[in-house]
C-alpha cells in the first residue's frame, strides 16, 4: 500500500492505492478521489517536471516524493507558469556574465545541484526525526551542543534504520544507505568527519560495509532471521507470540487503502469514540504488524493512541479471545485463587519479604510502605513459582524478591516518567510502573513496553495487572524470563489459553493440579 500527496488545482489530498503500484492504477485512484476523468491526465512533481509511466515506479521508492500535481488537458502546465520569469532571469544572468567561461557555468551548475541535493537529503532526515518519538530530543541536543552524545547518536541511528527498512526492506541498496549518511551530515554538519573523503563514512562506508547505519542494519537482519526461525517453531509452544486469528472481527476494512485512511483519521481526531471504533477496525492489520519482525518496532508510531487513550489493550485482547476469556482473571482471582495462593505460601521458607507480602495480602487496611492487598497476593505467587535457573551461559538464578521488580516498579509522584523511560532497555518485557506517594497509595499505573508508557484503564492494582498480562498478547512480546512460570500458570489455569499447546515447568503443573482439585 502507498500513500501519496496529490494536488489538483487548489485541492490537496492523500491518495492511498494498493496492489500493483502502476502508473495506471495511480491515475485511476486520482480520478476517483477528485472525481475527474482519467483521459490525458498529466502528472508533475514539485520541480514542475512531468512524471510519466517510465519513472513513476522509481519515484515511488523515493523517501521525499513530495506533492504530485495533476493537470487536465485544458489546465495550464505548471512548467509554463514559470517559463516567462525563468526566461527573463536567464537572459539577465547571461547578460551579466558574458565574460564568464563555459567551465565556470558548469562548475556553478554542479555546485547548485550539490546544494539542492544536500538540502533534499537534509530535509529527508529532519522529517524522519521530527515524526518519530525521540527525534525532537535529538534535534534539540544538537541545536544546544552542536554535537550528539553516544546515546542520542544510537537513538538517531535506530530511528533512521527503522524508517529505511520500512521503506526499502532489510537489505536497502548502497544508494539508499549513502543518501541517509549524506543527509545526516547535511542536517548536522558538525557530525561530519573532516579527515575522511566524503565526511560520512563513519555512518556508511561502501568500500567495506562498515558504519553505524550498516551495523544497525546487520542487527535488524539478524533479528528478522531469528523471528522467522521462532515462527517456524511456534506450533510447538503457543503463547503471547503466537500468530492467531481474531475471536471476532469488527467491520474490518476490506483493503489496506481503507486501513491507511482509518489510521490517518485516528491520529488526528480528538473524539475518543472514533479512535476506539477505528482501533477495532484496524485490529487485524495491527496484529500483522505485531508479528512482523521488522515492522513490530513501529507499532507505537503507527498507532500512537495506545499512549493517550486508556483501554485499548483491553479492547484488543477481547477482540483476540472474546469477552468471556478477557473477564476470567478479575472474576476468579479475588473469589477463588487469591486465598489459595496465600494458603500455598505457608509451606514455603518464611523470609521477611514473603511474610510482609502475606500480611499485606490478608489485610483489609492500608499498610504503610507496602503494596495493597491485591498486588501483594500477586507477588506472593512469584515466591510460590520462583524463577528457574537459566543455565551456565546466562545470568544465574535470582530471588523471588528481585523477580517481583520485573512485575511492578514504584516511583514517587512528581518523578519524571520520561526520565524513567530513558533508563529502560529498548527490548525489555512489559511491566507496571506505579506512581504514587507510597506503595499502598498509588494513583496511576502505566504499562512500560519498549520505552513507551501506556496508561492503564483503571487505578485498581488487580485490573492493572490483568492489563499487563494482556499486553503480552496484544503486542506479541515474550514473558520476562524470570516470570515465565508465573505467567504460564495464569495463562493455562485462569485464562485457559493454549492449555494443550503450552509446555510448562513441572512446578507450574503441580501447582495447577493443587489449585484445580
Amino acid at each position: 500500500m502507498q500513500a501519496v500527496r496529490v494536488k489538483y488545482r487548489d485541492c490537496q489530498k492523500y491518495i492511498c492505492f494498493e496492489g500493483q503500484r502502476t502508473f495506471k492504477s495511480f491515475l485511476d485512484c486520482v480520478a476517483n478521489k477528485f472525481d475527474i476523468p482519467t483521459l490525458d491526465l498529466k502528472v508533475y512533481d514539485e520541480s514542475k517536471t512531468e512524471v510519466d509511466e517510465e519513472v513513476f515506479e522509481f519515484l515511488l521508492k523515493k523517501q521525499d516524493l513530495g506533492v504530485l500535481e495533476i493537470c487536465l488537458p485544458q489546465d495550464p502546465n505548471p512548467y509554463d507558469l514559470l517559463s516567462s520569469s525563468a526566461s527573463s532571469s536567464l537572459s539577465k544572468y547571461s547578460a551579466d556574465n558574458e565574460g564568464d567561461s563555459d567551465d565556470t557555468i558548469i562548475l556553478q551548475q554542479s555546485a547548485t545541484r550539490k546544494t539542492a541535493e544536500d538540502n533534499r537529503l537534509s530535509h529527508m532526515i529532519e522529517d524522519i526525526l521530527t515524526t518519530n518519538p525521540g527525534g525532537e530530543r535529538i534535534m534539540n541536543e544538537y541545536a544546544r551542543t552542536k554535537s550528539l552524545t553516544d546515546g542520542k547518536r544510537r537513538d538517531m541511528v535506530k530511528i533512521l534504520v527503522a524508517q529505511m527498512t520500512s521503506e526499502h526492506g532489510t537489505s536497502p541498496s548502497r544508494r539508499v544507505k549513502e543518501d541517509y549518511s549524506k543527509g545526516i551530515i547535511a542536517l548536522f554538519p558538525n557530525l561530519a568527519d573532516p579527515t575522511s573523503k566524503f565526511g560520512y563514512e563513519h555512518y556508511y562506508n561502501a568500500e567495506d560495509g562498515s558504519g553505524f547505519l550498516a551495523w544497525r542494519l546487520k542487527f535488524v537482519q539478524r533479528e528478522a532471521s531469528v523471528g522467522r526461525q521462532k515462527a517456524m517453531c511456534q506450533s510447538l509452544t503457543w503463547g503471547p507470540k503466537a500468530d492467531r486469528y481474531p475471536f471476532r472481527e469488527e467491520n474490518c476494512p476490506t483493503t489496506e487503502c481503507l486501513c491507511c485512511e482509518a489510521i490517518a483519521l485516528m491520529k488526528d481526531t480528538a473524539e475518543e469514540a472514533i479512535v476506539k471504533e477505528k482501533m477495532k477496525q484496524t485490529f487485524t492489520y495491527r496484529q500483522k504488524m505485531v508479528h512482523d519482525p521488522v515492522k513490530s518496532s513501529e507499532i507505537f508510531t503507527v498507532f500512537p493512541r495506545f499512549q493517550d487513550i486508556a483501554g485499548m489493550i483491553e479492547q484488543d485482547f477481547s477482540l483476540m479471545f472474546g469477552d468471556a476469556t478477557s473477564a476470567k482473571f478479575l472474576e476468579k482471582w479475588p473469589t477463588l485463587y487469591k486465598q489459595k495462593v496465600i494458603d500455598q505460601s505457608r509451606g514455603l521458607t518464611q523470609t521477611g519479604n514473603l511474610q510482609d507480602l502475606v500480611q499485606n495480602a490478608e489485610s483489609t487496611r492500608e499498610v504503610k510502605n507496602g503494596w495493597d492487598s491485591d498486588m501483594s497476593s500477586i507477588l506472593v505467587l512469584v515466591h510460590i513459582l520462583p524463577p528457574s535457573p537459566l543455565g551456565r551461559k546466562r545470568p544465574g538464578k535470582i530471588s523471588a524478591r528481585h523477580a517481583s521488580d520485573h512485575i511492578v516498579k514504584f516511583i514517587k509522584t512528581g518523578t519524571s516518567i520520561q526520565g524513567h523511560l530513558e533508563s529502560v532497555m529498548e527490548s525489555s518485557p512489559p511491566y507496571l510502573l506505579a506512581v504514587g506517594t507510597q506503595r499502598s497509595a498509588i494513583h496511576k499505573y502505566f504499562i512500560v513496553i519498549d520505552k513507551h508508557a501506556v496508561p492503564c484503564k483503571s487505578p485498581d492494582s488487580l485490573a492493572c495487572f490483568d492489563e499487563l498480562f494482556k499486553a503480552h498478547f496484544v503486542f506479541g512480546t515474550s514473558y520476562n524470563q524470570y516470570l515465565v512460570n508465573v505467567y504460564n500458570f495464569l495463562q493455562t489455569t485462569i485464562y485457559e489459553i493454549d492449555v494443550d499447546t503450552t509446555k510448562v515447568n513441572p512446578r507450574v503443573a503441580e501447582l495447577r493440579a493443587r489449585m484445580l482439585h
